[in-house]
């Protein structure tokens, strides 16, 4: 048996900073990773789809061109080559990881299937290793539902999507979530038919009714079919196509396409870590519970990133490290408790989101104030020919603070992280209307926003 102070199962965007910073400290640290470093961020997640979904915001741009005055003449888009560029910066983010964990002293990089074998003890590559902390950070992996029919077409997931050589013809997307929402409007820039087939009876549950009906209206602009209140029930294989029957608006219906992408939520990656042999175990949704410090009810062992539940997101992740390694190696008291989750929606326009919404602060019954501005009264927005989407802050009444905010903007996630600023320092919605921004900016019509505001 190899012992080690730390073990860390999962090079995610929590694993990977954690190791090397217990390695710094002094910790002889393992760090085990099955498949590649840097976890889905790095290699299926915010590193390869949001550099594509760049490639597809200059296609849409080139389309635009003659709106400027410009004369434009867009070829048709080489998808292998927009895969190629993808495929490139991936390689650059995992070899600079690589590096400067290599460069680590006190640090063992192990690639290999990690289990749990015992109390605080992980067998990897047929050799036994035992540490008193260790720190679970396997992700999660995309959710497949039953389907009837659905094991015997070629599905996409949001994974193996990324690695298309050419632009499907049709496709059809299951859910209509954030992941749908991105990949297609990216795919039908880049040419494709595309259908979204959402079982609810709209887009986006979690956002503010009048947001996602925006959002959905600049879907439908690119082109795209948006079926709501739809409910697959079977798929198969006809030559080169698949066939999906489903009910959509209370009539059985079916649709032909050439690509199917399996886009309905994620689930955690634990069913082979063995947790029952180190005494720990998992939700029913297969997540592991953690208590706001994210240890588990093992003393000493810690679980972080999407395996956990909660928000799935790479900076909630990467927060997560931050957390245990100052408690940890500083002796702070830091927990989850009021952290802020503030996160984009990378389409075009992106939407960004930080607080609370309107529809969650109306059920909670609190005396809210709504300011909402649409971007066709943004002068940047009218300036730079973007004039789609709005701004939304929900405001406490009595003492004027923002609570929560929506933007749905071109640099939407920009000016949402002012609004976060704004949150984390107290600064109430009348100092921002009265506020002095740079002119022409987006974040300027801050000013706007907040002006029907009375505090």
């Amino acid at each position: 048996m190899k012992n080690y102070d730390a073990i860390i199962i999962g090079a995610g965007q929590a694993g990977t900073p954690l190791a090397r910073k217990l390695a710094g400290a002094g910790w002889k640290t393992a760090l085990i990773e099955k498949r590649r470093i840097g976890g889905t961020c790095v290699n299926d997640g915010c590193t390869p789809t949001k550099t594509m979904i760049g490639a597809a915001r200059v296609a849409y741009i080139a389309g635009c061109a003659a709106q400027f005055g410009i004369p434009a003449d867009p070829s048709q888009v080489e998808l292998s080559k927009v895969k190629a560029r993808k495929d490139k910066i991936v390689q650059q983010s995992i070899t600079s990881l690589t590096k400067s964990v290599a460069s680590t002293e006190n640090l063992d990089f192990i690639e290999g299937k990690a289990v749990f074998s015992g109390m605080k003890t992980v067998d990897v590559n047929g050799e036994t290793l035992h540490a008193e902390h260790i720190f679970i950070n396997t992700g999660a992996r995309p959710a497949i539902p039953t389907i009837e029919g659905l094991d015997t077409v070629p599905y996409l997931t949001s994974t193996t999507i990324l690695d298309l050589d050419e632009t499907p013809r049709h496709l059809c997307i299951l859910g209509a979530g954030y992941v749908a929402m991105e990949m297609g409007q990216m795919y039908r820039r880049f040419g494709a038919e595309v259908t979204l087939l959402e079982k609810n009876a709209r887009i986006l549950g979690k956002e503010d009714e009048d947001v996602a009906e925006e959002i959905r209206k600049i879907l439908v602009q690119d082109g795209i079919t948006v079926c709501c209140g739809s409910a697959l029930h079977r798929v198969s294989k006809s030559g080169d196509s698949i066939v999906l029957e489903l009910t959509a608006d209370g009539q059985q219906r079916s649709i032909t396409c050439s690509h199917l992408l399996i886009a309905a939520g994620r689930t955690p990656n634990t069913g082979d870590l063995q947790l029952e042999q180190t005494g720990l175990h998992s939700t029913a949704q297969g997540t592991i519970p953690v208590t706001n410090k994210l240890e588990t009810d093992i003393n000493g062992i810690y679980a972080l990133g999407d395996v956990k539940g909660g928000p799935a997101f790479t900076h909630i992740s990467y927060n997560d490290y931050v957390i245990v390694a100052k408690n940890l190696l500083e002796n702070k008291n830091l927990t989850l408790d009021e952290r802020p989750v503030p996160y984009c929606m990378f389409t075009d326009p992106e939407l960004g989101r930080i607080g609370i919404t309107e529809q969650e602060a109306r059920e909670k019954g609190m005396d809210i104030l709504v300011a909402k501005l649409p971007m066709t009264r943004v002068a940047r927005g009218i300036e730079t020919g973007d004039m789609r989407g709005l701004m939304k802050a929900v405001v406490d009444k009595a003492s004027g603070r923002i609570l929560g905010a929506s933007v749905l903007s071109v640099a939407g996630g920009e000016i949402m992280s002012v609004l976060q600023m704004a949150m984390m320092g107290n600064i109430t919605c009348a100092q921002l209307r009265d506020g002095v921004f740079a002119h022409p900016t987006f974040s300027e019509s801050l000013n706007n926003l907040f002006m029907s505001i009375e505090s």
